[in-house]
């Protein structure tokens, strides 16, 4: 009994960790592909937000291999950083650094 408690802690472990790489592989698909960075800026209509929330959990798998866009969360321009988020979805536009 006292091997299987050990083997199932290492294993846990193990889980964890690989959650953890495949989060931050995620986060780094959505900075190189579709150039989000902390703090981007997009276009949702004809308001712009800074996004304060990826949500990486949102992306799904494409029949080309390819993830869809990750839903995000995010306030409008020139609002205080304290404004609650808004949900924006995942049909924003990358507004280019200016």
């Amino acid at each position: 009994m006292e091997y299987a408690s050990s083997l199932q802690g290492v294993l846990l472990r193990k889980i964890q960790k690989a959650e953890q790489d495949l989060l931050q592989l995620k986060l780094d698909y959505c900075r190189f592909v579709f150039g989000l960075t902390h703090r981007s800026e997009v276009r949702i209509g004809d308001q712009v937000f800074q996004v304060t929330t990826v949500d990486v959990d949102s992306m799904k798998h494409q029949p080309d291999g390819s993830y869809t866009r990750p839903t995000l969360s995010g306030i409008p321009r020139g609002e205080p950083a304290q404004t609650p988020p808004q949900p924006l979805g995942d049909q924003w536009t990358l507004v280019a650094a200016e």
